[in-house]
């Protein structure tokens, strides 16, 4: 049985969101089974019939027959809207984050700790996906997000996926100031590191508070999910902190029709 996650949160009825697990795929250990990166090593067949699965399944469901558009994850700051990405089959571009305004067109993230993070406006007229890792997290991929949609912050609601949780998250000095240091006098990060006690010089990041502290400031309030945390949570999520060579969740979102 799927154990796939559907987001818990007041998006209008015409957007349709569900981030993968492990469950459901070909893939053989130690990308066991529902990876849906090329990039990690796995067999490119069993990753290719594990994106059909799930472009079966949004056409299934959701009646999305646009493939899925992919994108190529640098821990940038580019937003790339999915109209523009190209023909199926061309070469992912190199971005975090990805928008549309297009209805049966399904975007993408994948993950294995880094925060997945769901963005849509209050009328359905648009939904994007950020890709956010510390690095990308630092130098504003959400705000970069966020500036993407033509209304008004506060307009928005934000879901947070599966990512690394606040007791695994650890960090060295230098992460933690740069997470402090970036945030921007707006936003006070350092309440949410922790020090580890038998590890002078490294701490415990909660990406999850950063990541909402970091939307509030640019007006987001409505903000649910996070609650998860894909190291702990081993037989559902893929962990590359955990596991090193693993596999990749998506993090997908469209629009239907909102007659359907």
């Amino acid at each position: 049985m799927l154990d796939w996650i559907t987001p818990d949160w007041p998006a209008p009825a015409n957007v349709k969101a569900l981030v993968t697990t492990r469950s459901g795929g070909v893939s053989l250990s130690p990308w066991d089974s529902m990876n849906l990166a090329t990039h990690v090593g796995d067999s490119p067949e069993s990753v290719q019939t594990n994106r059909n699965r799930l472009q079966q399944y949004l056409r299934l469901h959701y009646g999305a027959a646009s493939p899925v558009q992919w994108l190529n994850q640098v821990h940038g700051t580019a937003v790339i809207e999915a109209a523009a990405v190209g023909v199926p089959g061309s070469t992912p571009a190199d971005a975090d984050a990805i928008f549309t305004r297009q209805p049966g067109l399904p975007i993408a993230v994948l993950t294995a700790d880094c925060l997945p993070v769901f963005f849509c406006d209050q009328q359905g007229t648009q939904v994007a996906v950020a890709h956010a890792g510390w690095r990308g997290l630092s130098a504003g991929i959400l705000e970069k997000t966020v500036a993407s949609f033509s209304c008004q912050p506060a307009d928005l609601l934000a879901w947070f996926g599966p990512a690394i949780g606040p007791s695994q998250f650890e960090v060295g000095e230098e992460v933690r100031h740069q997470l402090i240091e970036q945030a921007g006098p707006a936003v006070d990060c350092k309440p949410f590191f922790n020090s580890v006690s038998h590890k002078p010089g490294y701490w415990l990041a909660d990406l999850y508070a950063i990541a909402r502290a970091k939307l509030n400031a640019v007006g987001i309030i409505n903000i649910t999910g996070g609650q998860f945390c894909a190291v702990e949570q081993s037989q559902q999520f893929f962990s590359y902190r955990r596991d090193g060579q693993t596999g990749r969740m998506a993090s997908v979102i469209l629009l239907t029709e909102p007659s359907s």
